[in-house]
């Protein structure tokens, strides 16, 4: 498939290409604003399925939204029409249509232009009516107030926050690009396509997440950015970090048995971390009553035994880095772990739970 992208070179237009980069069968005929009338027909001429995403949203003045938006989309129309071909449209509007300004009128024309261009050709035409759109490569200061606050926070800039109660409506870039493709799949057929998820969050809600992401290389207490919007913001603010910021230092404890480094701690889900141990060096000697800890070796041997703090049972087995296994510590068990190889230790540790000084949850009981 040959598909015409016009506003290639915008924020929606590259994530839009690097999504159509990875389907199979799949040309790209990207149209920017270099492209001269010529480079678009030409284009079209053999496009089998056309992705407008160009326009207007901030120009000079209020004749550039008529230029950008409804002229450019007129000329596209008619260079369709004249293909004598079906060729499908998704057309990526905005809420803004609705709405009585220079640029909601702007789109809610050339949405009309489409839907014109699709009766009179029979060929299917997809609007979406998009709010803020949010995710990499967004320009900042220029009209995203997401990609403002992370490409300022990210380099330790000041933001202004007018409104903390200040609404916003979002959509992430990837779920655009990817319900694109999902349009261009047949999958999604009506006229108007409601994009989901819509994210609705406070300009002061915003502001603290993403200074959260900041403060959490320092704290390294990471929230929950699995799922969600949470998921999408973390991402956003990443991209926005210079080269130079991509990697941090944490702190790192000594002792004459090694070193130990906690490397992430999560609100709910615990914290993970590491330590090493010299030859024949042992560690840990102790029990919790809750607490539980995943041991991962990964380099060098290890003897771990355990000790039922009520009942005095023991239990002892060996690991190595060579065969990769999880030795879990069970509460009420005293448990120790001793480097028995040749070599310094190397060990991986999650615990379920924050370690908290006033409440540690960790006691010191002999094993041996």
């Amino acid at each position: 498939m040959r598909v015409l992208v016009t506003g290639a070179a915008g924020f929606i237009g590259k994530n839009v290409l690097a999504h159509l980069a990875r389907v199979r069968d799949t040309q790209v005929l990207p149209i920017t604003r270099a492209s001269s009338l010529e480079d678009l027909e030409r284009a079209v001429a053999s496009c089998d399925f056309a992705i407008h995403l160009a326009g207007s949203n901030r120009p000079d003045t209020a004749a550039d939204f008529v230029t950008g938006n409804v002229e450019f989309t007129h000329t596209l129309c008619a260079a369709l029409t004249a293909t004598g071909r079906r060729v499908p449209v998704i057309y990526a509007s905005s809420i803004q249509a609705t709405r009585d300004s220079d640029y909601g009128r702007s789109k809610l024309v050339a949405e009309a232009t489409l839907q014109d261009y699709g009766r009179e050709n029979g060929a299917r035409v997809s609007i979406y009516r998009l709010p803020g759109v949010f995710g990499k490569w967004c320009r900042p200061n220029y009209n995203s107030v997401v990609a403002t606050f992370c490409h300022n926070i990210a380099r330790d800039l000041p933001i202004e926050v007018r409104d903390t109660e200040g609404s916003l409506n979002l959509v992430y870039v990837d779920d655009v690009a990817a319900s694109f493709l999902e349009t261009m799949q047949g999958k999604r057929t009506d006229e108007f396509v409601e994009l989901q998820p819509v994210y609705t969050l406070t300009l002061g809600e915003l502001a603290k997440h993403l200074n959260d992401f900041k403060s959490s290389r320092e704290s390294l207490v990471i929230g929950r950015v699995g799922t969600g919007l949470l998921r999408a913001l973390y991402a956003t603010y990443l991209s926005y970090l210079p080269p130079q910021a991509f990697a941090y230092s944490v702190p790192q404890h000594v002792d004459p048995r090694g070193v130990f480094v906690e490397m992430l701690k999560t609100i709910d889900s615990g914290q993970f971390s590491y330590f090493t141990a010299h030859p024949g060096i042992t560690r840990g000697v102790h029990y919790h009553h809750s607490k539980n800890e995943k041991f991962l070796v990964v380099k060098g041997k290890a003897r771990f035994c355990f000790r039922q703090i009520a009942t005095n049972e023991r239990h002892e087995l060996s690991v190595s880095s060579d065969q990769p296994q999880i030795v879990e510590s069970i509460p009420g068990w005293s448990h120790d772990i001793t480097n028995i190889g040749t070599e310094e230790m190397i060990v991986l540790l999650w615990a379920n739970e924050i370690f908290d000084r006033s409440r540690p949850d960790t006691y010191s009981h002999p094993v041996q």
